[in-house]
């Protein structure tokens, strides 16, 4: 009696784990896909801009990454899947506001690549993604608001770059390429040339008065930057070959060495619409404290002497007038 029960509840579980894996549809790629929601609306499509936040663990619930631990959710174009572990063949059987659970076979991820496998990723493992659908857009669409926001962007900096110089009454110099600068400290020395090596010490902070990064160590204290295993000590680089953000090339070619100067840097010459890490934000002008405090010049050739063309002998032509007779 207690084997046939035992066979029962056997059944009744092998029952219970064959309607779980009906509910996951397998794409093309081989990934296992549970919709925990079916809202209605078009499903994504190639080439959509979506915006979605996903966490991805191992079967054993360690976190491997999370949107919503970096604060803020995924923006991608739906392309043609070329890995299983892009999941992009995953996006299509989804719509705005679903909800789904991902299954992604390690075994898929690492094939050809075995020795890359992590030891937390054994062999028969899952990957597993919680997906969450924000928005979708078509690409004509999702250019057109990113457009819209990059000139917005673009204007607010300039707005925030003239209160900026008006609030500290900085009397600056606007080079061409829309570089600001004041010598603060003259220097009666040489100006480096391209190619000379420099030696700077600096101070750089975005308009907000935040310090993202010093090479003099009380600024750094002061600022509570936390640089551990840092040197305090100049930066050393050859200008003009080594690479720097342009307003620092174009700034520091107008310093007399032993000078200091504020440098006021518009994002066009220094980081741009990319912005760099979480410290300097897209559309960010910058603003350094620099000391040129040494520049070892290169060798420079000079500049050839232009050759002096020979005068070209002139032709005279004799016109004979003709006697009357």
């Amino acid at each position: 009696m207690k084997k046939i029960a035992l066979i029962i509840v056997l059944s009744a579980a092998v029952t219970l784990q064959v309607r779980a894996q009906d509910n996951f549809v397998k794409t093309p790629k081989g990934a296992l896909v549970k919709k925990v929601t079916n809202n209605p609306g078009d499903k994504i499509k190639l080439n959509d801009v979506i915006t979605f936040d996903v966490i991805q663990k191992t079967e054993k619930d360690s976190i491997l990454f999370s949107t919503y631990a970096v604060g803020h959710a995924a923006k991608v174009q739906v392309q043609p899947s070329q890995n299983i572990g892009d999941i992009m063949d995953v996006f299509p059987l989804l719509a705005a506001q679903d909800t789904a659970y991902v299954k992604v076979p390690t075994d898929s991820i690492f094939i050809g690549h075995e020795t890359e496998r992590p030891a937390f990723l054994p062999k028969g493992s899952f990957l597993i993604y919680t997906l969450k659908i924000r928005r979708v857009q078509s690409l004509n669409d999702a250019m057109a608001e990113r457009n819209k926001t990059i000139d917005s962007m673009r204007n607010a900096e300039s707005v925030n770059a003239a209160k900026y110089i008006a609030d500290n009454k900085l009397v600056l110099t606007t080079t061409p390429s829309g570089l600001k600068y004041a010598i603060t400290q003259p220097s009666a020395k040489h100006k480096p040339l391209k190619g000379d090596t420099l030696f700077v010490n600096y101070t750089g902070m975005t308009l907000d008065g935040k310090v993202f990064d010093s090479s003099v160590e009380s600024e750094a204290k002061k600022a509570g930057l936390n640089q551990p295993g840092r040197t305090y000590e100049p930066l050393k680089f050859v200008i003009g070959t080594d690479p720097i953000i342009e307003g620092w090339n174009e700034g520091l070619l107008l310093m007399p060495e032993g000078s200091k100067a504020i440098l006021v840097i518009p994002s066009k010459l220094a980081y741009g619409d990319q912005g760099s890490g979480d410290a300097i934000p897209p559309f960010s002008t910058l603003v350094f404290n620099v000391e040129l405090v040494k520049i070892k010049p290169t060798k420079h050739t000079a500049p050839a002497k232009p050759v002096a063309k020979k005068p070209v002998a002139k032709k005279h032509t004799t016109t004979t007038t003709k006697k009357k007779s």
